[in-house]
């Protein structure tokens, strides 16, 4: 158990700032409980909800909590310690203790949270809550208010999704500091992993090392490490590989500090001293569009256009290389960018490494005004809204090779106008590169998280060429 909070007035103001803008209602929000991996003893590493998190700090299994909207009441419901438990865990701080830490000084056993509920919703009033993503966090919900499983996320509370998601997206001179860390500890994951890597090495033996800096700073993985020589399969979690010298390796790691906020960086380079001549002018094409779309971040810009510019500039460098054909802009309008750029440009980062995704991607990283679109590619775009100044996001490019894609694309003849396939036949086993970089929007315009991570390929080259 983490026992690590902010000052006590940092949740005071979160709640007050929720209960004004939700307006009436009883707010109740589930914390997480241990979850077993094949018995019920021997559990997953405990994570807590982030948005439990974010209003009452606690990172304590078996809690749940309460805001009055109307009464102004806070109440936060848990069982204290039975002797029992103190024999297996020794003696931990009571959650009376531990609450007054972030401003409750209320507190009752869990079983007051699910009569408190039943009793509120007899008498009518509304109860908020957010779409449940564990199941047990939904069959207590289901219960309680007398409904079946399948109808809760149906009756979640828009009203508290689009408050919490307004009081989240802005991150606060506290959780900028926290998120630094955090970027600066990934950011050290990958000096280790272009420190350590040499022909013959496992990728598993490779991802272990990166692991290790996590850890070693007193946090975890924000996100199981993808880290490959087959850098054309978006979220591959397979390490079972050898590294070749020749190939590129593509590491995508961020560790989440001791009071969970994310990291996310990536870097490819190569399992050798040196990019092969294709390998660097690819590189090259993505860093460019990196540059030019960091370049656009500030208040009031749309991230969907900076996406959009970002997929022009790609299909410029490819263009130059000899795999597109035609005005890039108009091919990035046919979607000719799909075939090499198959997902989005950045997300939200936070308490989470994409940050409330549990609460719907169309409240966090769209708007009444902007819905997301549907098509390829564009689908899997998790961010579009307008910045605004405390956002927190990354900005990943890449170029991805996948055989199967050309495969069906070029049996299909499609948008031969644009796509050059006798020359993307030579690239069908390229694999891919994706470059990435975490970065707050500031009033002026952006600040880059975390120690500097080199990004150039010359960079890079320089520290292989020390440690190869």
């Amino acid at each position: 158990m983490h026992f690590q909070v902010f000052p006590a007035s940092v949740y005071i103001e979160r709640r007050r700032e929720l209960k004004n803008k939700v307006g009436s209602g009883l707010i109740l929000l589930m914390g997480n409980e241990e979850t077993g991996m094949n018995y019920k003893d021997n559990t997953y590493h405990f994570r807590q909800d982030s948005t439990f998190l974010y209003y009452f700090g606690l990172d304590v299994a078996g809690l749940g909590a309460v805001i009055d909207a109307d009464s102004g009441d806070e109440i936060i419901f848990g069982n204290e310690l039975s002797m029992d438990d103190i024999v297996w865990t020794g003696a931990l701080p009571s959650i009376r203790e531990m609450a007054v830490h972030v401003g409750i000084k209320n507190t009752k056993p869990y079983a007051e949270l699910g009569k408190l509920i039943i009793n509120q919703s007899a008498d009518g009033r509304r109860i908020h809550f957010l779409p449940p993503y564990r199941a047990e966090n939904a069959i207590k919900i289901a219960t309680w208010l007398q409904v079946p499983v399948s109808a809760v996320q149906t009756l979640k509370s828009v009203e508290l999704i689009k408050a919490i998601v307004s009081q989240r997206s802005i991150k606060d001179k506290f959780e900028v500091e926290a998120i630094e860390s955090a970027v600066s500890t990934s950011a050290d994951m990958h000096f280790e992993a272009m420190h350590r890597a040499a022909p013959g090495m496992k990728e598993y033996e490779l991802a272990a090392k990166v692991q290790q800096v996590a850890y070693t700073a007193g946090g975890s993985l924000s996100y199981p490490i993808i880290l490959t020589v087959n850098g054309q399969v978006l979220h591959n979690h397979y390490h079972g590989n050898t590294m070749q010298d020749g190939q590129m390796v593509l590491v995508d790691a961020g560790a989440e500090q001791q009071m969970h906020y994310a990291g996310d960086l990536t870097r490819t380079f190569p399992v050798g001293r040196k990019f092969s001549t294709r390998q660097h002018e690819m590189y090259d094409v993505v860093l460019n569009a990196l540059e030019s779309a960091t370049a656009m971040l500030k208040p009031g810009v749309k991230f969907i256009d900076i996406h959009a510019a970002a997929c022009e500039k790609l299909l410029q460098g490819l263009k130059s290389v000899g795999l597109v054909k035609g005005d890039p802009a108009e091919a990035v309008q046919a979607g000719a960018h799909t075939l090499f750029f198959q997902c989005g440009l950045g997300h939200m980062m936070g308490l989470d490494v994409h940050d409330m995704e549990d609460l719907g991607e169309e409240y966090v990283g769209y708007s009444e005004q902007l819905k997301k679109r549907t098509d390829f590619g564009w689908k899997s775009l998790r961010l579009g809204r307008e910045l605004e100044s405390g956002f927190v996001l990354t900005v990943e490019p890449g170029i991805y090779m996948i055989p199967e894609l050309i495969d069906r694309w070029k049996a299909e003849n499609k948008l031969p106008d644009f796509i050059n396939y006798e020359a993307v036949e030579q690239f069908r086993d390229f694999t891919g590169i994706r470059i990435e970089n975490n970065f707050l929007v500031t009033d002026e315009g952006y600040h880059r998280l975390g120690k500097y991570l080199p990004d150039t390929a010359k960079e890079i080259e320089s520290i292989r060429d020390q440690y190869c």
